[in-house]
């Protein structure tokens, strides 16, 4: 072992030596042991020790801690070191704390007070151990414990540089704990001038708290501007010679260069005074001129620190986007980093263009680097040098190079790395759709998106494509020609037979005149591929046969065939059994004029922006550029849509953009919906306004929805239950075009009511993004019956402003039925056994509408109860039974809702073995009719 020198402790290091020799976990923790038996008698029994011992048992305690074992004594001695005035004591005593004390322990007070004392003294290194002390803790204690001491000691002028130094980073880790601690008024300008320090290090300091300080509250600390912009003038003209101490391989004060110009960035524009910006402009000028200067050094560091000053110099002018020749400056400098061997470099270079892109100013200069560009996405090693070269494709992309762009992603996209195909494809096909002058090059695009990535093609890339090709009369034939051709390939994707189904049930008649795509073979080349599809494909191809009927009779015979086949037990699915046996009863009793209304091509889409874009953002927030598609605009294709053999419904145009994809037709269309092919599983209501939409008792009956809307977000709920477990999910979806901030939803429900309904709340991301949306998972969990339903307190701000608002959750008691199944003569035994006034509840109430009894037993089955057929006499009167399943108890339930025609009354009775059930299921429903 390396002999001890000076104050080296030799009994901590033969320890540590001894610690390492052991050649097993239990020899480890024997040797332990006894040093903390040692120590312990040591710290009990002998009351001489002086500083060298307690700080060398202490520094022994605080190397057990490390190598994770827990102590639990000593903290007293290591307070008492804090008195010490011998450096090296102070420092292990301020080093245990740091470490080992717990911010609610009862040796706080003590710590501070001796902190107090320490930051009194003349020794500027007992101040700094202090100050170091005081942010490792950073806790609200602390804050609110020195927070007249530090600023103080920031501002002063007795302060010595280290100290101001100390003090301002201790200020800035107890600022993000504590953001009331920074005092205001002329305390703003003295931390300000900070910025004007003879000393470098402390104007470094203070540049990172000024910046935080900026951050929270720009108007009060915008006096920073100018002197920031002064200070880096001063830098970035200097000699690396004027500024030795501060320079790093021959680059003056890089660190802090960069803290300046990023200190900026948080103003736009940066200055309003023409001196000011003209000083900081010549400023940026000159950073660009020195990176064309040969290099001073050749080694790596230099390097990094100068193109560190320069790429942040880049970003300022960027963010000002004011000045052109700044501007084409900047581009023309990152053009050279694209061929640079430096693997970051390229990619930063290729990131900030990005930026540069979306910049009137710069965005033909940098067009100019589009073969570079192209040549970086095909030949990169790295893949986020790819993905980036990617982004950059997609944000210099206009009407002139968008073919070029589109063809050349396309050919790229067949040997692109999986993890950036998904991101590709929107790319791709929202640069087609916005760029396109010729929709049959659009068609082209998409189907040979799904040609080429069909995995990766999302629900909303083909709905967009046949909104358009629906909506555009000269594209139908051709987009029916092309999707026929593909089709006829061996290996067809099942998003390829969606599009050729959905098409081909429109506008088959548009190529049927040629023999080669005769109705009989555009008939037999969809039903080959039925067989390998989804039952939700299936669904959407017997959509299109029934069409077919429609568009050709001659080959009614053939598809009734393929109906009455699918209509029994050949196949499995409930919902394709139904699905073929009403289109075949619908093609043999319906007349040809019936068929050829109820069947007519759909009406034209409303127009709506596209949703493809805001998935984009979804997937990666805050990372794509704005470049919306503003030209062609319609909604995504809903359930009507697909089942368009009932009603064509043409609905209205609407402003709002339906962020979760919930729209659904209104209720007085008849949808035969159930494969869900083209339907969201949260289909709700149909049409936005800008007043908030909030209706929980519709949620007695259904479990997916819209919870909540209003002109800022859109909150949607997704629910499954199974006995007395819960799950929900919400769904919230920002439909702003800014971020919204602090974003917290917080679960109201009491301790007290939590003992019969327990509600767990998974956390969410605090940023939802624009036109983005996120999901927070629920679970509930039914102990016994309660009443009423939790509530949700939605926090969050807009545009900087406070929001709130307050929704109830649709947790009620009847969600944790099941449904019983009872003939007549058990449904009235049970009923006659329930018959004592604590079990049974009636109210007798008005129709809140004109009698519908219909939608009445609709209600009813949706409950949760079982609807019990031919078992009351009266075949008006509607009855009930379920069991509600809590942890402690199952509790059976009965229902009778008897209906006056005349009258237009309703008699609601309910039998329960529980008298509260009772009267919580009577109170849900008794509204609702």
């Amino acid at each position: 072992m390396a002999p001890v020198r000076g104050d080296g402790m030799r009994g901590l290091a033969v320890f540590i030596s001894d610690i390492r020799n052991c050649k097993s976990k239990e020899a480890e923790v024997k040797r332990i042991n006894k040093e903390l038996a040692n120590i312990r008698s040591k710290f009990k029994g002998d009351k001489t020790l002086d500083g060298y011992q307690k700080k060398k048992y202490v520094c022994k305690l605080l190397f057990i801690f490390l190598l994770g074992h827990d102590i639990d004594f000593g903290h007293m001695e290591a307070v008492n070191l804090l008195s010490s005035n011998k450096y090296s004591e102070k420092q292990i005593g301020y080093l245990f704390i740091s470490v080992l004390v717990n911010t609610n322990s009862d040796l706080i007070r003590l710590i501070i007070q001796s902190i107090k004392n320490d930051l009194q003294s003349r020794n500027p290194v007992h101040v700094n151990l202090a100050l170091q002390c005081i942010a490792n803790i950073g806790s609200r204690d602390m804050a609110e414990s020195f927070s007249n001491e530090i600023p103080k000691l920031l501002v002063s002028g007795d302060t010595m540089d280290v100290v101001k130094q100390s003090a301002a980073l201790c200020l800035l880790r107890l600022f993000r704990s504590s953001p009331d601690i920074i005092p205001g008024g002329e305390w703003t300008s003295r931390i300000i001038h900070l910025l004007n320090d003879q000393h470098m290090g402390v104007v470094t300091a203070a540049t990172s708290l000024i910046d935080a300080l900026v951050k929270r509250n720009p108007e009060e600390y915008k006096g920073c501007v100018n002197l920031a912009v002064s200070r880096l003038s001063r830098i970035v003209t200097a000699s690396y010679t004027d500024l030795q101490d501060y320079t790093y391989y021959f680059v003056p004060a890089p660190w802090l260069s960069v803290k300046l110009l990023r200190l900026l960035q948080n103003y736009n524009p940066v200055t309003e005074e023409p001196g000011v910006r003209a000083r900081l402009n010549e400023t940026l000028e000159t950073i660009l001129n020195k990176a064309q200067e040969p290099p001073k050094s050749k080694k790596v560091q230099h390097s990094n620190a100068k193109n560190a000053v320069l790429f942040e110099a880049i970003n300022l002018i960027i963010h000002s986007d004011s000045e052109p020749n700044l501007l084409v400056r900047a581009c023309n400098q990152l053009g050279q980093f694209l061929s640079n061997r430096e693997t970051n470099l390229r990619y930063l270079a290729l990131e900030s263009m990005c930026h540069l892109a979306t910049s009137e100013f710069s965005h033909e200069e940098v067009k100019k680097h589009q073969e570079v560009v192209i040549l970086s996405m095909k030949m990169e090693k790295d893949v986020s040098v790819r993905q980036m070269a990617v982004d950059l494709l997609y944000a210099m992309c206009d009407r002139g190079n968008a073919e070029e762009i589109v063809q050349e992603m396309l050919n790229y996209l067949e040997t692109a790395d999986y993890s950036i195909r998904e991101e590709m494809v929107l790319k791709v096909a929202i640069l087609a759709e916005k760029y396109a002058t010729d929709y049959t090059w659009y068609v082209d695009v998409i189907l040979n998106l799904i040609r080429i990535a069909g995995d990766y093609v999302s629900e909303e890339v083909w709905y967009r494509v046949i909104q358009i090709v629906i909506n555009r009369e000269e594209v139908q034939g051709y987009a029916a020609k092309t999707v026929f051709e593909a089709l006829q390939a061996p290996a067809c994707h099942e998003n390829m037979v969606k599009v050729g189904g959905y098409i081909l049930g429109e506008f088959g008649n548009l190529i049927a005149g040629d023999s080669r795509s005769a109705p009989l073979v555009q008939f037999k080349l969809l039903h080959s591929k039925y067989h390998l599809c989804s039952p939700m494909t299936r669904a959407l191809l017997l959509s299109t046969y029934i069409k077919f009927i429609n568009l050709f009779p001659e080959i009614r015979t053939n598809i009734q065939e393929v109906f009455r086949q699918h209509s029994n037990l050949r196949s499995a699915d409930a919902e394709l059994q139904q699905r073929a046996s009403e289109y075949l009863q619908l093609s043999i009793v319906a007349s040809t004029d019936v068929l050829a209304t109820v069947l007519e091509e759909m009406p034209s889409f409303p127009e709506r922006e596209s949703s493809i874009l805001a998935v984009l953002k979804k997937k990666k927030p805050g990372r794509v550029p704005e470049n919306e598609i503003r030209e062609s605009k319609s909604p995504a294709p809903n359930a009507l849509a697909q089942n368009n053999v009932i009603v064509n419904h043409k609905v209205n145009s609407n402003a709002n953009a339906d962020l979760l994809g919930l729209s659904t037709p209104p209720a007085g269309v008849n949808n035969t919906g159930g494969s869900g092919t083209l339907i969201d599983v949260l289909g709700d209501i149909y049409g936005n306004n800008n007043a908030a939409t909030y209706n929980t008792k519709k949620f007695l009956f259904k479990n997916n929805g819209v919870l909540f809307e209003n002109e800022m977000l859109q909150i949607g709920v997704k629910s499954e239950f199974r006995q007395n477990l819960g799950r929900l999910g919400l769904f919230y979806g920002n439909k702003t075009q800014i971020p919204l901030t602090n974003f917290m939803p917080v679960l109201q429900w009491s301790a007290e009511e939590a003992l019969k309904l327990n509600v767990q709340m998974k956390p969410v991301d605090p940023t939802l993004e624009a036109g983005a949306q996120i999901q927070q998972l629920l679970t509930a969990e039914c102990i016994e019956d309660y009443a009423d339903a939790p509530t949700i307190e939605v926090n969050f701000r807009y545009n900087n402003v406070p929001q709130k608002f307050s929704i109830k959750l649709p947790l009620t008691l009847n969600k944790f039925f099941e449904p019983t199944e009872m003939n007549g003569e058990s449904f009235f035994a049970r009923w006659k056994n329930l018959g004592g006034e604590q079990q049974r509840a009636q109210k007798v109430f008005k129709a809140q509408q004109p009698l519908d009894l219909p939608g009445a037993r609709n209600k009813l089955m949706g409950f949760g109860m079982q609807l019990l057929e031919n078992v009351d006499p009266n075949p008006d009167n509607m009855v009930c039974a379920g069991i509600i399943h809590t942890q402690t108890q199952q509790v059976g339930c009965l229902l009778r809702l008897e209906p006056n025609k005349q009258a237009q009354m309703f008699r609601l009775t309910i039998r329960a073995s529980k008298e509260t059930v009772t009267r919580e299921v009577c109170d849900l429903l008794s509204d609702q009719f």
